[in-house]
């Protein structure tokens, strides 16, 4: 997968909202829950697609509060991958947070 150009990834963050861009070759989001457990569900479907992909992202949880960071490593930056990924993350917080 490609490496994206800077305009392209400002296009692709569009599509994402609350992530942002970090040191130029990663998006981050924080996501907040309820309660403890809800995040730690939240953080095993994004292990389990992540690994159905081979593509993982750094995940760190602190109480209520989920931050996933993702990049490409073998494109040194973002790739579409990583947008689509950030998408679906999006899907899984909304169907755990009701």
């Amino acid at each position: 997968m490609e490496k994206l150009t800077s305009s392209e990834v400002q296009e692709k963050l569009s599509s994402v909202p609350n992530w942002r861009l970090t040191d130029e070759k990663w998006i981050e989001r924080k996501y907040r829950f309820h309660d403890y457990l809800k995040g730690v569900d939240f953080v095993l479907l994004v292990a389990n697609l992540s690994e159905q992909v081979n593509h993982h992202p750094f995940i760190s949880i602190d109480y209520k509060v989920v931050t996933v960071r993702i990049s490409s490593w073998h494109a040194r930056g973002l790739t579409v991958l990583d947008f689509d990924l950030a998408r679906k993350y999006d899907e899984y917080y909304l169907q755990i947070k009701s």
